[in-house]
């Protein structure tokens, strides 16, 4: 295959892999001020387009601590069993209209027990909305596999709860474990017991890293907790002087661990500049493995779509560039290696050659 660019439709067909998309960041407009009548919470607006705006200005302060907060909405119509349903049965419905045929979904159930929910009955309802929504897409002709990832909160004190349930439920649906929040002030060594009980259970976590604090996290979630992936990491570029890769940049890409780059979400951030500053090409160009991700689709109105469209058209991506990082996923994904061989070689591989 020749280095091709795309255009939007075609895109639009690729089949595509997400391992950074936040639950409670992906919710439907019309969904949230639906659920947020049914439960009287008050929204910022009532007009799916104009709360839709909103979420996307609001996202755009380039300031970390303000984009979290916009999940107050969007997290106070998962309170109940209804909504959860209803979200999860949804989220995979979206990714399937978009092209995604595997992903991975995370969220913290402790910021779904508010309505009364205890922790175990807030995974089990999420795993029966993406059960029905993947028995759905399938039905439809665009199936979809969605594995789950169960957040601990580094700011609370829940990180070792939510890490039993990673265990508990790791034959039901869950297939690894991330800690989310505020990261700068709250390092991921803070929480070494519970990623010490999921490296004893043979549990694979991610950590985020490397998007509000530096280098120090990173190393932190490599070498001292034992992350098989990191969530963002953009600020590995922060050991990388000319092309010449310092020890940790070394490590990273050798050892060929997962980074799960996020373009639009780190603009909003912070965490970059631009699309085409942005440091996935260069690290692709270095041979990282990188990978490529929505985080929050609605706060960041975005989609696999629109995430591989902006590459091609802002940093000179290829068809071939966009089959890289999707591959890349899949490899990375944490299921069984003979089934990510099989998206790879009956999925993934297929789909690119049938769409161009």
């Amino acid at each position: 295959m020749t280095a091709t660019r795309v255009d939007t439709d075609v895109i639009r067909r690729l089949p595509k892999a997400v391992l950074h998309d936040h639950l409670d960041g992906g919710l439907r407009p019309a969904t949230v001020v639906e659920l947020a009548a049914a439960v009287g919470h008050t929204l910022p607006a009532t007009d799916p387009d104009e709360l839709a705006a909103w979420y996307f200005e609001a996202a755009n302060s380039g300031d970390l601590v303000r984009y979290i907060a916009t999940f107050e909405h969007t997290l106070a119509v998962m309170q109940n069993r209804e909504g959860l349903l209803r979200v999860a049965e949804e989220y995979v419905l979206d990714l399937a209209a978009d092209g995604v045929v595997y992903a991975e979904v995370r969220y913290a159930p402790e910021l779904n027990t508010r309505g009364g929910l205890s922790l175990s009955e807030v995974v089990e309802a999420v795993q029966e909305g993406l059960a029905a929504g993947m028995a759905k897409a399938a039905a439809a002709g665009t199936p979809v596999r969605v594995g789950t990832l169960l957040c601990g909160m580094r700011m609370f004190d829940r990180v070792r709860e939510a890490a039993d349930l990673a265990v508990a439920y790791r034959d039901a649906g869950v297939v690894g474990f991330d800690i989310a929040g505020a990261e700068d002030g709250f390092p991921p060594a803070d929480h070494l017991d519970a990623f010490e009980h999921l490296r004893r259970e043979s549990v694979p976590f991610t950590i985020h890293a490397g998007e509000a604090h530096g280098l120090p996290s990173i190393h932190q979630a490599l070498q001292v907790c034992g992350a098989q992936r990191i969530g963002h990491g953009v600020r590995i570029t922060e050991d990388i002087v000319d092309g010449k890769l310092g020890r940790l940049a070394g490590w990273v890409r050798d050892r060929r661990i997962p980074l799960e780059m996020c373009p639009t979400s780190n603009l909003q951030t912070g965490a970059a500049a631009s699309i085409a500053e942005h440091p996935i090409t260069a690290l692709k160009d270095l041979g990282f493995r990188v990978t490529l991700n929505t985080d929050n689709r609605l706060v960041s109105g975005t989609t696999m779509t629109r995430e591989m469209s902006v590459l091609v058209e802002e940093a000179g991506w290829t068809v071939e560039d966009l089959r890289t990082v999707t591959v890349n996923a899949v490899k990375s994904a944490f299921i069984p290696f003979d089934e990510r061989r099989a998206l790879i070689e009956d999925v993934v591989l297929p789909g690119y050659a049938a769409a161009l």
